[in-house]
Protein backbone atom coordinates (compact mmCIF):
# COMPACT_ATOMS: atom_id res chain seq x y z
CA UNK A 1 0.00 0.00 0.00
CA UNK A 2 0.90 3.67 -1.10
CA UNK A 3 1.62 6.07 1.61
CA UNK A 4 2.12 10.16 0.89
CA UNK A 5 5.47 11.51 1.96
CA UNK A 6 4.44 14.78 2.79
CA UNK A 7 6.77 18.04 4.33
CA UNK A 8 6.09 18.76 8.15
CA UNK A 9 3.42 21.41 9.10
CA UNK A 10 5.57 24.72 9.38
CA UNK A 11 6.00 26.71 11.86
CA UNK A 12 3.64 30.65 11.23
CA UNK A 13 7.39 32.30 10.60
CA UNK A 14 8.27 29.81 7.54
CA UNK A 15 6.17 30.06 4.56
CA UNK A 16 8.04 27.64 2.18
CA UNK A 17 11.40 25.64 2.33
CA UNK A 18 13.61 24.18 -0.42
CA UNK A 19 14.53 20.42 -0.41
CA UNK A 20 17.75 20.53 0.00
CA UNK A 21 18.50 16.66 -0.68
CA UNK A 22 16.99 13.05 -0.94
CA UNK A 23 18.84 10.91 1.43
CA UNK A 24 16.71 7.72 -0.10
CA UNK A 25 16.39 6.45 -3.64
CA UNK A 26 13.17 4.82 -5.37
CA UNK A 27 13.28 1.22 -4.76
CA UNK A 28 15.96 1.52 -1.62
CA UNK A 29 14.47 -0.14 1.75
CA UNK A 30 13.79 2.14 4.61
CA UNK A 31 13.35 1.91 8.42
CA UNK A 32 10.96 3.77 10.62
CA UNK A 33 12.65 7.15 11.70
CA UNK A 34 15.05 6.85 8.98
CA UNK A 35 16.00 10.19 7.48
CA UNK A 36 14.53 10.05 3.75
CA UNK A 37 15.24 13.86 3.17
CA UNK A 38 16.38 17.43 4.28
CA UNK A 39 14.24 20.92 4.01
CA UNK A 40 16.31 24.17 4.00
CA UNK A 41 14.15 26.38 5.73
CA UNK A 42 15.48 30.56 6.32
CA UNK A 43 15.78 28.96 9.73
CA UNK A 44 16.93 25.68 10.28
CA UNK A 45 17.45 22.48 7.93
CA UNK A 46 14.26 19.82 8.84
CA UNK A 47 14.29 16.50 8.90
CA UNK A 48 11.37 14.46 6.63
CA UNK A 49 11.72 10.95 8.41
CA UNK A 50 9.47 7.64 7.85
CA UNK A 51 6.85 6.65 9.83
CA UNK A 52 6.76 2.95 9.61
CA UNK A 53 9.06 0.45 7.60
CA UNK A 54 8.69 0.01 3.74
CA UNK A 55 10.29 0.48 0.91
CA UNK A 56 10.65 3.68 -0.53
CA UNK A 57 8.60 4.65 -4.04
CA UNK A 58 8.58 7.53 -6.20
CA UNK A 59 9.80 10.85 -5.51
CA UNK A 60 7.84 13.21 -6.46
CA UNK A 61 9.46 16.61 -5.66
CA UNK A 62 13.08 16.90 -6.85
CA UNK A 63 15.86 18.41 -4.79
CA UNK A 64 16.39 21.93 -4.79
CA UNK A 65 12.55 22.82 -5.74
CA UNK A 66 10.67 24.80 -3.34
CA UNK A 67 8.30 23.50 -0.98
CA UNK A 68 5.29 24.57 0.94
CA UNK A 69 3.93 23.17 4.41
CA UNK A 70 2.36 19.78 4.18
CA UNK A 71 2.61 19.00 0.47
CA UNK A 72 2.94 15.34 -0.85
CA UNK A 73 6.78 15.13 -2.07
CA UNK A 74 7.08 11.32 -2.29
CA UNK A 75 5.71 8.38 -1.73
CA UNK A 76 6.66 5.04 0.22
CA UNK A 77 4.98 1.32 0.12
CA UNK A 78 4.92 0.12 3.56
CA UNK A 79 6.55 -3.04 4.92
CA UNK A 80 3.87 -5.40 2.83
CA UNK A 81 5.74 -4.04 -0.21
CA UNK A 82 9.30 -5.36 0.87
CA UNK A 83 8.76 -8.97 -0.11
CA UNK A 84 7.53 -7.98 -3.66
CA UNK A 85 10.06 -5.70 -4.00
CA UNK A 86 12.75 -9.06 -3.38
CA UNK A 87 10.48 -11.44 -5.01
CA UNK A 88 10.70 -8.91 -8.56
CA UNK A 89 14.99 -8.58 -7.64
CA UNK A 90 15.15 -12.39 -7.19
CA UNK A 91 13.01 -13.07 -10.44
CA UNK A 92 15.50 -10.24 -12.20
CA UNK A 93 18.58 -12.26 -10.99
CA UNK A 94 17.25 -15.94 -11.99
CA UNK A 95 16.76 -14.26 -15.88
CA UNK A 96 20.13 -12.78 -15.48
CA UNK A 97 21.55 -15.94 -14.53
CA UNK A 98 19.56 -17.84 -16.98
CA UNK A 99 20.64 -15.43 -19.84
CA UNK A 100 24.44 -15.36 -19.22
CA UNK A 101 26.08 -16.36 -22.48
CA UNK A 102 28.72 -18.90 -22.19
CA UNK A 103 32.38 -18.45 -22.30
CA UNK A 104 33.63 -18.82 -25.86
CA UNK A 105 36.53 -21.39 -25.85
CA UNK A 106 39.69 -19.83 -26.24
CA UNK A 107 42.06 -21.40 -28.69
CA UNK A 108 45.37 -20.05 -28.41
CA UNK A 109 47.69 -20.37 -31.61
CA UNK A 110 50.75 -21.80 -31.01
CA UNK A 111 53.78 -19.58 -30.69
CA UNK A 112 56.17 -19.46 -33.56
CA UNK A 113 59.14 -20.96 -32.93
CA UNK A 114 61.00 -19.16 -35.39
CA UNK A 115 61.55 -15.47 -35.86
CA UNK A 116 60.62 -14.27 -39.16
CA UNK A 117 62.71 -11.27 -39.85
CA UNK A 118 61.50 -7.47 -39.50
CA UNK A 119 60.83 -5.31 -42.65
CA UNK A 120 62.67 -3.19 -43.99
CA UNK A 121 61.45 -0.47 -43.16
CA UNK A 122 61.12 -1.35 -39.41
CA UNK A 123 65.05 0.11 -38.64
CA UNK A 124 66.04 3.34 -38.79
CA UNK A 125 68.75 3.79 -37.02
CA UNK A 126 72.41 4.01 -38.81
CA UNK A 127 76.08 4.59 -37.61
CA UNK A 128 76.49 7.72 -35.63
CA UNK A 129 75.81 11.29 -37.21
CA UNK A 130 78.35 13.35 -36.83
CA UNK A 131 76.72 16.39 -37.58
CA UNK A 132 74.24 16.87 -34.69
CA UNK A 133 76.21 19.27 -32.95
CA UNK A 134 73.51 22.01 -34.25
CA UNK A 135 70.31 20.08 -32.85
CA UNK A 136 70.59 21.57 -29.55
CA UNK A 137 69.97 18.72 -26.44
CA UNK A 138 68.52 16.16 -28.46
CA UNK A 139 70.36 13.28 -28.87
CA UNK A 140 69.71 12.14 -32.68
CA UNK A 141 72.46 9.21 -32.58
CA UNK A 142 71.11 6.91 -35.12
CA UNK A 143 67.92 8.58 -36.52
CA UNK A 144 69.10 9.15 -40.58
CA UNK A 145 67.97 12.56 -41.56
CA UNK A 146 68.81 15.63 -44.01
CA UNK A 147 69.81 19.05 -42.71
CA UNK A 148 66.86 20.43 -43.55
CA UNK A 149 64.41 17.90 -41.02
CA UNK A 150 67.34 18.89 -38.55
CA UNK A 151 66.72 22.40 -38.73
CA UNK A 152 63.17 22.11 -38.35
CA UNK A 153 63.66 19.84 -35.37
CA UNK A 154 65.39 22.25 -33.74
CA UNK A 155 63.17 25.13 -34.70
CA UNK A 156 59.90 23.39 -33.30
CA UNK A 157 61.18 21.74 -30.46
CA UNK A 158 59.53 18.05 -31.00
CA UNK A 159 61.07 15.28 -29.52
CA UNK A 160 62.53 12.79 -31.82
CA UNK A 161 60.64 9.92 -29.95
CA UNK A 162 57.60 11.76 -31.70
CA UNK A 163 58.51 11.99 -35.42
CA UNK A 164 57.32 9.07 -37.41
CA UNK A 165 59.02 8.35 -40.81
CA UNK A 166 57.35 7.88 -44.18
CA UNK A 167 59.71 6.93 -45.90
CA UNK A 168 60.40 3.03 -46.72
CA UNK A 169 64.00 3.37 -45.56
CA UNK A 170 63.63 4.79 -42.79
CA UNK A 171 64.83 7.94 -43.08
CA UNK A 172 63.17 11.14 -41.30
CA UNK A 173 62.38 14.00 -43.43
CA UNK A 174 60.82 17.53 -43.26
CA UNK A 175 57.68 16.74 -44.03
CA UNK A 176 57.77 14.14 -41.12
CA UNK A 177 59.03 16.86 -38.52
CA UNK A 178 56.08 19.02 -39.46
CA UNK A 179 53.45 16.51 -39.49
CA UNK A 180 54.61 16.14 -35.75
CA UNK A 181 55.27 19.20 -34.74
CA UNK A 182 51.44 19.79 -35.79
CA UNK A 183 50.10 17.08 -34.01
CA UNK A 184 52.33 17.98 -30.73
CA UNK A 185 51.21 21.68 -30.91
CA UNK A 186 47.30 21.02 -30.81
CA UNK A 187 47.52 19.63 -27.61
CA UNK A 188 49.50 22.32 -25.61
CA UNK A 189 47.13 24.97 -27.80
CA UNK A 190 43.88 23.19 -25.92
CA UNK A 191 45.71 23.16 -22.66
CA UNK A 192 46.41 26.67 -22.91
CA UNK A 193 43.10 27.73 -24.08
CA UNK A 194 41.39 25.95 -21.59
CA UNK A 195 43.85 26.72 -18.50
CA UNK A 196 43.09 30.26 -19.16
CA UNK A 197 39.61 29.91 -19.89
CA UNK A 198 39.50 28.35 -16.48
CA UNK A 199 41.10 31.57 -14.69
CA UNK A 200 38.81 34.01 -16.77
CA UNK A 201 35.28 32.41 -16.13
CA UNK A 202 33.62 33.26 -13.16
CA UNK A 203 31.38 31.14 -10.98
CA UNK A 204 28.38 31.14 -10.50
CA UNK A 205 26.22 28.53 -7.76
CA UNK A 206 22.73 29.15 -6.32
CA UNK A 207 21.98 30.92 -3.60
CA UNK A 208 21.08 28.96 -0.40
CA UNK A 209 17.45 28.61 1.25
CA UNK A 210 19.23 30.38 4.51
CA UNK A 211 21.30 33.12 2.60
CA UNK A 212 18.24 34.12 0.12
CA UNK A 213 15.58 34.48 2.93
CA UNK A 214 18.25 36.16 5.01
CA UNK A 215 18.93 38.61 2.43
CA UNK A 216 14.95 39.45 1.77
CA UNK A 217 14.84 39.35 5.49
CA UNK A 218 17.78 42.08 5.75
CA UNK A 219 15.87 44.27 3.25
CA UNK A 220 12.41 43.86 4.87
CA UNK A 221 14.31 44.89 7.77
CA UNK A 222 15.97 48.17 5.96
CA UNK A 223 12.75 49.31 4.21
CA UNK A 224 9.94 48.57 6.72
CA UNK A 225 11.57 49.93 9.96
CA UNK A 226 13.19 53.22 11.11
CA UNK A 227 16.56 52.04 12.12
CA UNK A 228 18.94 54.06 14.10
CA UNK A 229 21.75 53.07 15.65
CA UNK A 230 23.65 55.14 19.15
CA UNK A 231 26.97 53.59 20.55
CA UNK A 232 28.80 53.65 23.16
CA UNK A 233 31.50 51.62 25.81
CA UNK A 234 31.82 49.72 28.50
CA UNK A 235 34.79 49.08 31.29
CA UNK A 236 34.83 45.84 31.36
CA UNK A 237 37.29 45.78 34.05
CA UNK A 238 35.18 44.48 36.95
CA UNK A 239 33.48 41.68 34.87
CA UNK A 240 36.98 39.93 34.10
CA UNK A 241 38.14 40.55 37.50
CA UNK A 242 35.14 38.53 38.82
CA UNK A 243 35.19 36.11 36.12
CA UNK A 244 39.01 35.66 36.75
CA UNK A 245 37.98 35.19 40.97
CA UNK A 246 35.11 32.47 40.20
CA UNK A 247 35.41 30.89 36.73
CA UNK A 248 37.06 27.63 38.97
CA UNK A 249 34.43 27.53 41.39
CA UNK A 250 31.70 28.46 38.61
CA UNK A 251 32.63 25.61 36.68
CA UNK A 252 33.38 23.39 39.79
CA UNK A 253 29.95 24.06 40.68
CA UNK A 254 27.98 24.38 37.30
CA UNK A 255 29.35 21.77 35.15
CA UNK A 256 30.25 24.95 32.85
CA UNK A 257 32.64 27.48 31.98
CA UNK A 258 31.57 31.40 33.11
CA UNK A 259 31.77 33.75 30.26
CA UNK A 260 30.62 36.99 28.97
CA UNK A 261 27.67 36.21 26.91
CA UNK A 262 26.18 35.20 30.03
CA UNK A 263 26.60 38.65 31.85
CA UNK A 264 25.75 40.67 28.89
CA UNK A 265 22.32 38.60 28.78
CA UNK A 266 21.36 39.22 32.67
CA UNK A 267 22.74 42.86 32.26
CA UNK A 268 20.10 43.04 29.15
CA UNK A 269 17.57 41.39 31.34
CA UNK A 270 17.62 43.77 33.94
CA UNK A 271 17.67 47.12 32.05
CA UNK A 272 15.10 45.50 29.87
CA UNK A 273 12.71 44.87 32.86
CA UNK A 274 13.53 48.97 34.02
CA UNK A 275 12.71 49.82 30.79
CA UNK A 276 9.82 47.81 28.84
CA UNK A 277 9.43 49.77 25.75
CA UNK A 278 12.84 48.36 24.50
CA UNK A 279 11.26 44.39 24.72
CA UNK A 280 8.24 45.57 23.16
CA UNK A 281 7.10 45.47 19.52
CA UNK A 282 4.76 47.09 16.75
CA UNK A 283 1.81 45.07 15.55
CA UNK A 284 0.42 47.19 13.40
CA UNK A 285 -1.20 49.90 15.18
CA UNK A 286 -0.72 48.56 18.58
CA UNK A 287 1.90 48.53 20.81
CA UNK A 288 2.74 44.63 22.22
CA UNK A 289 4.82 45.06 26.00
CA UNK A 290 6.16 41.63 26.52
CA UNK A 291 5.81 40.66 29.91
CA UNK A 292 8.90 38.45 29.31
CA UNK A 293 12.16 38.35 28.13
CA UNK A 294 13.26 36.02 25.74
CA UNK A 295 16.43 37.08 24.72
CA UNK A 296 17.87 35.66 20.99
CA UNK A 297 21.70 34.97 21.25
CA UNK A 298 23.19 35.14 17.56
CA UNK A 299 25.31 31.92 16.99
CA UNK A 300 27.39 31.37 13.82
CA UNK A 301 26.91 27.82 12.34
CA UNK A 302 28.26 26.13 8.79
CA UNK A 303 25.18 26.95 7.12
CA UNK A 304 24.94 30.32 8.18
CA UNK A 305 23.91 32.61 11.10
CA UNK A 306 20.95 30.92 13.52
CA UNK A 307 19.49 33.14 16.39
CA UNK A 308 18.71 30.58 19.56
CA UNK A 309 16.17 32.15 21.82
CA UNK A 310 16.72 31.75 25.75
CA UNK A 311 13.49 31.55 27.23
CA UNK A 312 12.50 33.75 30.46
CA UNK A 313 16.06 35.56 31.33
CA UNK A 314 14.53 37.00 33.56
CA UNK A 315 14.34 34.22 36.21
CA UNK A 316 17.19 32.75 35.24
CA UNK A 317 20.73 32.70 36.77
CA UNK A 318 23.70 33.80 35.33
CA UNK A 319 24.37 29.95 35.66
CA UNK A 320 21.65 28.70 33.79
CA UNK A 321 22.01 30.71 31.35
CA UNK A 322 25.44 30.25 30.20
CA UNK A 323 23.96 26.48 30.35
CA UNK A 324 21.19 26.70 28.14
CA UNK A 325 23.92 28.63 25.65
CA UNK A 326 26.38 25.84 26.03
CA UNK A 327 23.44 23.62 24.99
CA UNK A 328 22.53 25.72 22.09
CA UNK A 329 25.99 25.65 20.61
CA UNK A 330 26.29 22.32 20.40
CA UNK A 331 23.19 21.65 19.41
CA UNK A 332 23.58 24.47 16.65
CA UNK A 333 27.68 22.82 15.39
CA UNK A 334 25.83 19.87 15.31
CA UNK A 335 22.97 20.80 12.98
CA UNK A 336 20.23 19.47 15.27
CA UNK A 337 18.84 23.36 16.45
CA UNK A 338 14.73 22.94 16.20
CA UNK A 339 12.63 25.22 14.69
CA UNK A 340 11.03 25.83 18.47
CA UNK A 341 14.67 27.09 19.10
CA UNK A 342 14.63 29.75 16.95
CA UNK A 343 11.05 31.33 16.80
CA UNK A 344 9.92 33.89 19.10
CA UNK A 345 12.52 36.37 20.95
CA UNK A 346 11.68 40.21 21.99
CA UNK A 347 15.34 40.84 22.12
CA UNK A 348 18.47 39.98 20.20
CA UNK A 349 22.22 39.94 21.33
CA UNK A 350 25.00 39.78 18.46
CA UNK A 351 28.46 39.30 19.37
CA UNK A 352 30.94 40.64 16.12
CA UNK A 353 33.66 40.40 18.58
CA UNK A 354 34.45 36.73 18.41
CA UNK A 355 35.84 37.42 14.77
CA UNK A 356 37.87 40.82 15.55
CA UNK A 357 34.92 43.45 14.81
CA UNK A 358 35.83 46.65 16.81
CA UNK A 359 32.44 48.43 16.22
CA UNK A 360 29.42 47.66 13.62
CA UNK A 361 25.75 48.46 13.36
CA UNK A 362 23.79 45.36 14.01
CA UNK A 363 20.34 44.97 12.12
CA UNK A 364 16.62 44.56 13.34
CA UNK A 365 15.02 41.29 13.42
CA UNK A 366 11.41 42.03 13.22
CA UNK A 367 9.39 42.40 15.14
CA UNK A 368 11.57 42.95 17.79
CA UNK A 369 12.42 46.71 18.78
CA UNK A 370 16.03 46.53 19.51
CA UNK A 371 19.48 44.64 19.12
CA UNK A 372 22.61 44.77 20.74
CA UNK A 373 25.83 44.59 19.33
CA UNK A 374 28.52 43.41 21.04
CA UNK A 375 32.23 43.61 20.03
CA UNK A 376 35.75 43.26 20.68
CA UNK A 377 37.34 43.71 24.10
CA UNK A 378 40.55 45.77 23.38
CA UNK A 379 42.64 47.73 25.81
CA UNK A 380 43.04 51.17 25.49
CA UNK A 381 43.97 54.20 27.86
CA UNK A 382 41.12 55.79 29.58
CA UNK A 383 41.29 58.82 32.01
CA UNK A 384 40.02 57.77 35.25
CA UNK A 385 39.83 60.16 38.51
CA UNK A 386 42.51 62.43 36.92
CA UNK A 387 44.42 59.89 36.02
CA UNK A 388 45.84 57.58 32.36
CA UNK A 389 44.68 53.78 33.04
CA UNK A 390 45.16 51.06 30.89
CA UNK A 391 41.55 49.49 30.53
CA UNK A 392 39.93 46.84 28.77
CA UNK A 393 37.14 48.73 26.87
CA UNK A 394 34.07 47.42 24.51
CA UNK A 395 32.05 48.89 22.13
CA UNK A 396 28.20 48.72 22.41
CA UNK A 397 25.86 49.40 19.86
CA UNK A 398 21.97 49.28 20.19
CA UNK A 399 20.20 49.90 16.53
CA UNK A 400 16.21 49.96 17.57
CA UNK A 401 13.15 51.04 15.48
CA UNK A 402 12.97 54.89 15.70
CA UNK A 403 9.02 54.29 15.47
CA UNK A 404 8.58 53.04 18.39
CA UNK A 405 12.03 54.34 21.09
CA UNK A 406 13.05 57.77 21.07
CA UNK A 407 16.70 58.11 20.85
CA UNK A 408 16.49 59.18 24.63
CA UNK A 409 15.06 55.75 25.35
CA UNK A 410 17.77 54.14 23.25
CA UNK A 411 20.82 55.97 25.17
CA UNK A 412 18.97 55.36 28.46
CA UNK A 413 19.13 51.83 27.88
CA UNK A 414 22.26 51.18 26.75
CA UNK A 415 23.29 53.47 29.49
CA UNK A 416 21.74 50.75 32.22
CA UNK A 417 23.70 47.96 30.50
CA UNK A 418 26.76 49.50 30.56
CA UNK A 419 26.29 50.65 34.96
CA UNK A 420 25.16 47.04 35.48
CA UNK A 421 28.23 45.58 33.84
CA UNK A 422 30.82 47.94 35.35
CA UNK A 423 29.32 46.74 38.62
CA UNK A 424 29.04 43.24 38.28
CA UNK A 425 27.79 42.57 41.84
CA UNK A 426 24.63 43.51 41.27
CA UNK A 427 23.94 40.79 39.42
CA UNK A 428 23.63 37.11 40.89
CA UNK A 429 26.16 35.06 40.39
CA UNK A 430 24.72 31.75 42.02
CA UNK A 431 27.90 30.79 43.57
Amino acid sequence: MAVDIKSPQFPESIFEGTLSSWLKKEGQEIKQDEVLAEIETDKVVIEVTAPTDGIMGKIIVDEGSTIKSSEIIGNYNEQSGASNKVEVETKKNESEINTVEEPEEIIEEPKKLIEEPAPDIAPTKVEPDTNTSDIGDQDLKGFRMGPAAKKLLKEKSVPIENVASSSKKGVITKKDVMEASIDSEKPTENIKKDESKAVEESKRVPMSRLRSVVAERLLESQSQTASLTTFNEVDLHEIKALREKYKETFEDKFGVKLGFMGMFLKASSIALQEMPIVNASIDGKDIVYHGFQDIGVAVSTERGLVVPVVRNVQNLTIAEIEIAIRDFSLKAREGKIGIEDITGGTFTISNGGVFGSLISTPILNPPQSAILGMHKIQERPVALNGSIEIRPMMYLALTYDHRLLDGKDAVSFLVKIKDVLESPESMLLGV
